[in-house]
């Protein structure tokens, strides 16, 4: 145990289990590329398309779906807001967006780290928190990525200072110390983007696009994620706006691992049909107003898999790519790190040599649902 002896150390908080996670597998494509296909229906209205990331991550998801936007609609403005408590994540975003903001000057980002009943609107739930609230906007000078990236980069110390965390004694889960927003975009556009830029306190008008994906512990109840989260952001949308809800499905070779290392183990026991019949629940009193579709078996299933390595996976248990599955498999099925320490002193890796044998490499199985609000 770490911290306070109730909360169990989280394999899947840590940064560099994370990240090789995220090196490792495909998810990040194969998931910007079916947002993509939504984004890409979306119908546009003054003064232009706004977009919430309810968990943005390393940025390459939002990366890859900022240019599928400048493909489809190329002059007309972006706002993306993007939610995310991790400072090392904010850092590697700041690092995507150079060339976005270069490709595509109407675009403006605002990052914040406040909580999901918060973020949509920019704007903290209590008279404490605006009080101390921390609204920036930051203006790019210069006309290229180059110099945008250098900025960009500039931003650091701010964000060091404003995306402190502290844990919570009752969760365990990382909580913002100071609200904070931070806005960024090119000085040589602020006219065209003077009704796109949100302001301390301005109310705005809701998103066109919303992606929720992962933005949970998948062992949290389906009537929470939907009161706490789910519903929240689906409140934020516009007329006619879309929601595109993403997580763990389990059914695949990776939680296979999972079931003979933990025999009974259930990482995901709240799948996408519960999680529906949740926030209709949520929604009741709105329900005219939204359509909520589970989709289909192969509409849903988002399918990514580990990439191949050089290495053989079959020579030795040492091996580069035996070691990133059995990283993915406990990453993605959230296990903590008491248990992942007891399953290596036993057979482990032995199962994660048969079951990658098995299938011939190794594969994991997302699922989604929309959430429509009508026009």
């Amino acid at each position: 145990m770490t911290g306070t002896e109730s909360q169990p150390r989280r394999f899947f908080d840590s940064r560099q289990k994370y990240l090789m996670f995220v090196n490792t597998c495909d998810e990040k494509w194969r998931v910007a590329e079916r947002a993509a296909s939504h984004v890409g229906k979306l119908q546009p209205k003054a003064p232009g398309i706004r977009m919430f990331d309810a968990g943005i991550g390393d940025g390459t998801v939002l990366a890859h779906l900022l240019t599928a936007m400048h493909s489809r609609f190329p002059t007309i403005p972006i706002h993306v807001v993007g939610k995310e408590i991790s400072l090392e994540d904010v850092r590697l975003t700041l690092g995507n967006l150079a060339d976005r903001f270069s490709e595509h000057p109407n675009l403006v980002v605002t990052l914040t780290n406040l909580n999901y009943s918060e973020a949509p609107n920019l704007w903290p739930n209590t008279p404490e928190k605006q009080d101390t609230m921390v609204f920036e906007t930051k203006q790019l000078a210069g006309d290229c990525a180059h110099q945008f990236g250098e900025q960009l980069r500039n931003l650091d110390s701010f964000i060091e200072e404003h995306w402190t965390v502290r844990t919570s004694e009752k969760t365990g889960n990382p909580l913002y110390v100071t609200p904070t927003v931070l806005t960024i975009h090119r000085a040589d556009h602020e006219i065209a983007l003077d009704n796109v830029v949100p302001h301390r306190g301005e109310e705005l008008d809701g998103y066109d696009f919303i992606l929720a994906s992962q933005p949970w512990r998948s062992r949290m109840g389906a009537e929470f994620k939907a009161s706490r989260i789910l519903g929240p952001l689906a409140r934020a949308l516009r007329p006619s706006g879309m929601m595109m809800v993403i997580q763990s499905a389990g059914d695949d070779p990776g939680s296979e691992i999972i079931e003979r290392v933990w025999p009974g183990e259930d990482p995901f026991p709240v799948d996408r049909f519960a999680l529906v019949d949740a926030l209709k629940s949520e929604m009741e009193d709105d329900g005219s107003k939204f359509v909520i579709d589970p989709l289909d078996d192969k509409d849903s299933q988002i399918r990514y898999s580990l990439h191949a390595l050089p290495n053989d996976p079959t020579v030795s248990i040492g091996t580069p790519s035996l070691f990133a599955a059995w990283n993915a498999a406990v990453y993605v099925g959230q296990m903590e790190d008491d248990r992942i320490e007891e399953a290596l002193a036993g057979n482990a890796f032995d199962v994660v040599r048969e079951v990658v044998e098995k299938y011939d490499g190794l594969w994991f199985n997302d699922e989604s649902f929309l959430v429509h609000r009508r026009s």
